[in-house]
């Protein structure tokens, strides 16, 4: 699929990491598909569907909603209120 605009489509995914004493954290991270540029990074210690949709939902606020959404197919993604 080409891409010739912004806000065609977004991409999310989660990224994991741990702090210097062995703490987990997790990055929630959005961006446009065509631009590559990060439209979000949300960080906490446990990330959920409802981070998910409160980050989507500020986003398309924001910028409007893009033609398509693209994630993998993890348990915060599958949820019955994200693909809404």
């Amino acid at each position: 699929m080409a891409f010739s605009q912004p806000n065609q489509v977004w991409a999310y995914d989660f990224v994991q990491d741990k702090t210097r004493d062995g703490c987990k954290f997790r990055m929630l991270t959005v961006i446009d598909e065509f631009t590559r540029e990060c439209l979000a990074i949300k960080v906490k210690r446990r990330l959920n569907n409802q981070d998910v949709l409160a980050v989507l939902s500020d986003l398309m606020v924001q910028r409007g909603a893009p033609d398509n959404i693209r994630s993998d197919n993890g348990s915060e993604f599958r949820a019955k209120a994200l693909r809404k």
